[in-house]
C-alpha cells in the first residue's frame, strides 16, 4: 500500500509531456483527407485534416502510442476559420488493448479557430489507467448533414518507463480483484457457499464491508428480522448510508424572511433592483447597497444580522459619508477575513455622461472602523477598467486579489463595447489587464463569475454579447493564464444530458468545498408582458468533478408575466431579474432580495427577502424506512 501511494503521488506531481503516436485504424476517410493528416498542425491549410466518408456511425480514429503512458490531456487543433465539419460532440476512449477501452472524455468543440485542450479521466476507480491505444469517436458535427473532420490531435501524458511498469502491475491487480469480487458475488447468489468461502480464503479478497456481509447472512441465510433491524441501525451509525444519501437528488425549500420589527418600526430596505449584496458567513451578516427603485438611484447602505433577524441602516446616503454616490448595476465584493467591502462601477444615463462623470471611481468600506475610503477617482488611469456596468467581480481572499471581467464600457454616446479581464492586487494598489476581448474568452455583460479558491480558477457562465445570448461555461486558470471551455455546456450538445437554456437572467454561486456551482435561472429580461411563455425559478447544479448539469425539482410555476403580481408568493419568490443572490458556504444557505418582476408598471420593484436551503433526506430517514417493515428486500 505504501509503494502504491508513493507511485501515485509521483504520477500526480509529474509534468506531462507531448506523446508520440501513429494512426493505426479508422472507420473511413474521403478523398485526400487521410487520417495521418492529424499528426501535423496546419491551421491555414484546409486540406490538412481527416474527414470521414460519411456521418453515419460508427466513425472513429484509433491511435497507438509509441510508449505506454498515463494520459493527462488531449488537444484538438482547428482550421483558421469556423468550419461546418468541426466536432460539436465526440467521445474519447483509451486502454491497454484495442478491444478493451474505457470512456475517458465526452465533450464538444466550439465552432471557431481556437485550439481546445481537455483534461481526460486517467483513473479506473482509484487506480491510474495505463494506455496504449486512444480511440476518438465523432458523434455530431456543427453542420447538420456534414461529415466529421479532425484537423490536429496532440496528446499529453506521462510515459516514464519505471513508473508505468509499476502502474501496469497495480492496474492488473485491480482488474484481478474486480474479477474475483464478481465470482464471489455469483457464488453467493447461486448459494455455492463452499466455493465462495474457499475463493475468499485463498485470495483474501473481501466482497464487501464486514457489516454488509453480516447483514446478508442474518437476513438471507438466517431470516432473523429483529437482528437485521439492529444491524441496519448500526450501519447508519457507522455512516454506511452516506454514499447512498449523497447520490440522492437534492430538494429545495424557499422560506420568506420577515425581519423583526424593532421598537415597533418597520426598518428595512425598500423596493429596488440592480442593487448589490454580500455576506460575511462567519458573522452571519448581509450587506446591501444601492439599486434603482423605479424612479431614481439609491445610496442607502444596510446590514442584516441573520441570528437576530434585524436590519440596520448603516447609512441613508453613503456619498455624504465619504463613500460612493447613488448607483445601480454596480458590483460589490467582500473580504470577510479583513472585513472590507469593495464597490466598483455603475450605470450612467446618456444625458449625464461627460468626460468627468465617466471616470471610474473605486471604493472600500472598513466595517470595523465604519469608514469609506476612496481608493481612486479613476481606475482606468491606474491600468484598470473604464467605467462599466453589468460586470462581475470575484475575490481571491488569500492572495488579496480582485478579478473584474466584462461589463459594458460607457461612452459619451450610446455605442459601447465590453470590457476585458482585469486583476487588482490590494496590498500594492496595482491593476493589470489579464485578457482582452478574444475568441477564447469573449467579453460580455450580464454574466455570472465565481472563484474556486481550491483550484485557483475563475468560472464564467453565460451572459450577453450585443444581441446574442451566450450559454458557455469558461474556466480561467489565474496562475497559468489559460482558458478552457468546460464540457457539456451547449444545450444541444447531447440528448439526454440537460444544460441550462440561454437568454435567462442567472445568478450563480460556488461551493468550493462541495465542488458545486449553483445556478438560479429566472425571468428572461427580454420578455414582454404579452409573452405567454411560462415562467419559473429553476435551480441548476454543475458538478465540477464530472462536468454535468442537473436540476433541483420545483413544482411552482407562474404562467405569464401578467400573473406575477397575483401569484401566490407564500412558498416561493416570483420570477424576476435585477435581483441579488448570495451564498453562505458555512451554513449552506442562499439569500435573495428584491429585483424587477416586469410588472404592470415600469416602476414596479420588489422588496421581498428569501432564504433558500438545499437538502437531501437524512441517513436517519433511510434507516427509519429500512426498519419500518420486516419485509426487507436486498
Amino acid at each position: 500500500m505504501e509503494r502504491k501511494t508513493v507511485i501515485e503521488a509521483t504520477l500526480a506531481l509529474s509534468e506531462p509531456n507531448i506523446l508520440d503516436y501513429t494512426v493505426t485504424k479508422w472507420s473511413s476517410f474521403s478523398s485526400s483527407y487521410t487520417p495521418s493528416n492529424i499528426l501535423k498542425d496546419c491551421p491555414a491549410d484546409q486540406s490538412s485534416r481527416w474527414s470521414s466518408e460519411s456521418n453515419i456511425p460508427p466513425q472513429y480514429l484509433m491511435l497507438k502510442l509509441e510508449k505506454m503512458s498515463v494520459l493527462a490531456s488531449i488537444k484538438f487543433g482547428k482550421f483558421e476559420k469556423t468550419h461546418v465539419c468541426n466536432l460539436k460532440r465526440f467521445k474519447v476512449y483509451a486502454g491497454l488493448t484495442e478491444d478493451n477501452l474505457i470512456e475517458i472524455l465526452e465533450s464538444g468543440l466550439q465552432n471557431d479557430h481556437v485550439p481546445e485542450t481537455f483534461e481526460v479521466k486517467n483513473k479506473a476507480d482509484s487506480c491510474y489507467l495505463p494506455v496504449n491505444y486512444v480511440k476518438i469517436v465523432p458523434l455530431q458535427s456543427w453542420g447538420t448533414s456534414f461529415n466529421f473532420s479532425i484537423w490536429y490531435i496532440q496528446l499529453k501524458g506521462i510515459d516514464n518507463r519505471d513508473l508505468l511498469s509499476s502502474t501496469v502491475d497495480m492496474y492488473k491487480q485491480h482488474r484481478e480483484r474486480l474479477a474475483i469480487r464478481l465470482c464471489l458475488k455469483h457464488f453467493r447468489q447461486q448459494n455455492y457457499l463452499d466455493a465462495f468461502e474457499i475463493l475468499q480464503k485463498r485470495t483474501k479478497v473481501s466482497l464487501e464491508d464486514p457489516l454488509l456481509e453480516e447483514l446478508y447472512n442474518t437476513l438471507v441465510r438466517d431470516g432473523d428480522y429483529e437482528q437485521t433491524e439492529n444491524l441496519v441501525i448500526k450501519a447508519g451509525q457507522n455512516g454506511l448510508f452516506s454514499h447512498f444519501v449523497n447520490s440522492q437528488e437534492l430538494e429545495s425549500k424557499w422560506s420568506k424572511i420577515e425581519p423583526v420589527n424593532r421598537d415597533g418600526s418597520d426598518q428595512r430596505p425598500g423596493r429596488r433592483g440592480g442593487h448589490q449584496m454580500v455576506i460575511n458567513p462567519y458573522s452571519e451578516t448581509l450587506y446591501l447597497f444601492g439599486g434603482w427603485d423605479g424612479h431614481s438611484n439609491l445610496a442607502d447602505f444596510w446590514a442584516y444580522h441573520v441570528p437576530s433577524q434585524l436590519w440596520t441602516c448603516i447609512s441613508s446616503n453613503t456619498e455624504e459619508d465619504g463613500g460612493p454616490s447613488s448607483r445601480s448595476c454596480h458590483k460589490m465584493i467582500m473580504d470577510y477575513e479583513r472585513r472590507h467591502i469593495f464597490v466598483l462601477g455603475r450605470y450612467l444615463d446618456v444625458q449625464y455622461r461627460s468626460p468627468t462623470a465617466l471616470k471610474s471611481s473605486f471604493y472600500v468600506y472598513d466595517i470595523d472602523q465604519n469608514k469609506w475610503i476612496r481608493i481612486t477617482d479613476d481606475t482606468f488611469s491606474m491600468g484598470g477598467p473604464r467605467l462599466i456596468f453589468d460586470h462581475q467581480m470575484c475575490m481571491d481572499i488569500e492572495n488579496q486579489t480582485i478579478y473584474v471581467f466584462g461589463g459594458k464600457i460607457q461612452c459619451i454616446n450610446e455605442v459601447s463595447t465590453c470590457s476585458g479581464l482585469f486583476s487588482y492586487h490590494i496590498p500594492t494598489n496595482h491593476w493589470r489587464l489579464l485578457r482582452e476581448d478574444s475568441a477564447a474568452m469573449k467579453s460580455r455583460f450580464g454574466h455570472s463569475m465565481m472563484f474556486d479558491n481550491r483550484t485557483r480558477k475563475l468560472y464564467v457562465f453565460a451572459g450577453q454579447r450585443g444581441r446574442d445570448s451566450l450559454n458557455d461555461l469558461l474556466v480561467y486558470d489565474v496562475d497559468n493564464d489559460t482558458v478552457q471551455t468546460l464540457p457539456g455546456i451547449d444545450h444541444s450538445l447531447s440528448e439526454g444530458h440537460p444544460e441550462p437554456p440561454s437568454g435567462f437572467t442567472q445568478r450563480a454561486t460556488i461551493d468550493a468545498d462541495e465542488g458545486v456551482i449553483h445556478l438560479l435561472l429566472s425571468m428572461n429580461r427580454q420578455m414582454k408582458e404579452k409573452d405567454k411563455e411560462p415562467l419559473k425559478n429553476i435551480l441548476w447544479l454543475y458538478k465540477l468533478s464530472t462536468g454535468s448539469w442537473s436540476t433541483v425539482a420545483n413544482d411552482t410555476t407562474v404562467h405569464s408575466i401578467s400573473q406575477t403580481f397575483t401569484a401566490d408568493t407564500s412558498t416561493e419568490p416570483i420570477p424576476r431579474f435585477a435581483h441579488q443572490l448570495v451564498y453562505d458556504h458555512v451554513k449552506k444557505v442562499h439569500y435573495m432580495f428584491g429585483g424587477n418582476p416586469r410588472g404592470p408598471h415600469k416602476s414596479s420593484r420588489l422588496d421581498d427577502f428569501w432564504m433558500l436551503r438545499l437538502f437531501r433526506p437524512s441517513q436517519e430517514h433511510f434507516v427509519r424506512q429500512s426498519t419500518s417493515t420486516t419485509e426487507l428486500q436486498l
